[in-house]
């Protein structure tokens, strides 16, 4: 009798205690706090006012020219438009348009790709001046790039007498236009890779070089898949400039009709002519390459962009895959099991307890 009194003793106990903890764990009403703004955040009025500014500035700047160069071009009717494209003199431009590219972005691109590799992968006395000299073009006119060339190759420049006994031709002809695309346009490639390579350091070709990989090997398997994206934004925005570069072709070409006119002079001749349509039917097609270039660098962008996310959800290492047990393994993991389950209480203790007892 005092046994089932006391176990009735202990069940009122339990009851006041597990009521005494769901008071004490009972959630309290949320208190009316006012949200303090974030300091950061401007007002909507602002964001308004900023965003309205800037669609303003391009469609000023950007939209309207762009509009207004194909609607020049399309005045007088798509059959002048062809005519005036199809010109010898435009043709011929156009051709050495892009015969100049064509020489001078792959050069740019052996050349970003040598010194970047050798700005960020390595220390070496003469890094700081070699990087300067990369930025160079960016802070020289191009025009005084071109009055360079002509005083170092021209008929009264330095190499100018030695060229003319040779019958070599420097100035006002192809030779010359490359040599300027090229140096107002070779830092484009080095400086998109410097930062993304010294970005990446270099562990990995650490790695492989301890695994006994050559440098070529290195070079090709290593670092060149890894900017591969920014190196070919760099290729964009060479060619680009490239092809619409005129401050220092215009120095060293000549302006000979036919021969040495670029996209770019060939437009300022047909100008100055007050030939309107056919100017801007030529210009169209640098402002149609123009939008090519900005839809190959979103594709760029897009690809790296991905390619980054890809690397960011990609599973950790769990281990390796575990084999099939085979039938006598798995009936003797069964027996265990079943041994396991009739055992008394204390094999299921922990090892040490048991060792303890």
């Amino acid at each position: 009798m005092s046994r089932g009194t006391a176990n009735g003793a202990d069940d009122v106990n339990g009851v006041r205690g597990v009521n005494n903890a769901a008071v004490a764990v009972a959630p309290r009403a949320p208190l009316n706090v006012a949200r303090r703004p974030d300091p950061v955040t401007e007002p909507p009025v602002v964001r308004w006012i900023l965003t309205g500014v800037a669609l303003l500035f391009l469609a000023l700047f950007l939209v309207v020219p762009l509009v207004a160069v194909f609607y020049q071009a399309l005045n007088k009717g798509l059959g002048f438009y062809l005519e005036s494209l199809a010109d010898p003199d435009a043709l011929s431009a156009i051709k050495l348009t892009v015969i100049t590219a064509a020489i001078a972005v792959p050069l740019n691109l052996v050349f970003g790709l040598a010194a970047s590799w050798c700005i960020a992968k390595f220390e070496f006395r003469g890094k700081a001046l070699l990087t300067t000299l990369i930025d160079l073009p960016f802070s020289v006119s191009p025009v005084i790039s071109g009055l360079i060339y002509v005083l170092m190759f021209g008929a009264q420049g330095w190499f100018g007498p030695w060229l003319q006994d040779h019958n070599i031709q420097i100035i006002f002809a192809v030779p010359g236009i490359v040599m300027a695309t090229i140096f107002v346009t070779f830092p484009f490639v080095a400086r998109e890779l410097i930062p993304l390579m010294q970005a990446q350091g270099n562990d990995e070709e650490e790695a492989a070089h301890v695994l006994g990989a050559s440098g070529w090997q290195i070079f090709r398997r290593v670092t060149l898949p890894n900017v591969k994206w920014g190196l070919l934004y760099g290729v964009i925005l060479c060619n680009a400039r490239a092809m619409g570069e005129f401050g220092a072709v215009s120095v060293v070409s000549g302006h000979i009709r036919g021969q040495t006119d670029t996209m770019p002079l060939h437009v300022e001749i047909l100008y100055n002519e007050y030939n309107f349509s056919a100017a801007f039917a030529v210009a169209s097609v640098l402002a149609l390459l123009a939008l090519v270039t900005l839809g190959l660098k979103l594709l760029a962008e897009r690809h790296m962009s991905a390619e980054l996310s890809a690397a960011r959800d990609v599973p950790a290492y769990a281990g390796p895959i575990t084999p099939p047990a085979s039938a006598a393994a798995t009936a003797a993991t069964a027996a265990t099991a079943a041994t396991a389950t009739h055992a008394p209480h204390v094999s299921q203790q922990h090892p040490l307890k048991q060792g303890e007892l």
